[in-house]
């Protein structure tokens, strides 16, 4: 039953595969291979993305950018797709996620 809707970053979503069981172990070798950062960092990293207090900032793009850790303006853009960002925006960003990479 879901309970809750709310947009996670992959590392994020490890914490909710049941490690026991073999399936959610095959899922969390899977997901391991595209994930960079550890589900603590993941939290701070979001924590500080919100801390931003940006309109532009969804809990969507949130996760996308814990998830694909963009290293420069034209990657982070390429999240944004329904908004422009100004450089301090971006600079900021890129800034967080340096911090955690």
């Amino acid at each position: 039953m879901i309970k809750n809707a709310e947009p996670i970053s992959m590392a994020e979503a490890t914490e909710f595969v049941d490690k026991k069981d073999e399936q959610g172990a095959k899922v969390l070798a899977f997901v391991k291979k595209f994930i960079e950062v550890n589900p603590k960092k993941a939290k701070e990293m979001k924590e500080k993305l919100l801390e931003m207090n940006s309109v532009k900032l969804n809990k969507q793009n949130i996760a996308k950018i814990i998830d694909l850790l963009p290293e420069n303006a034209e990657e982070v853009n390429k999240i944004f797709t329904d908004v422009n960002l100004d450089e301090d925006e971006t600079k900021k960003i890129i800034d967080i996620v340096k911090e955690y990479k």
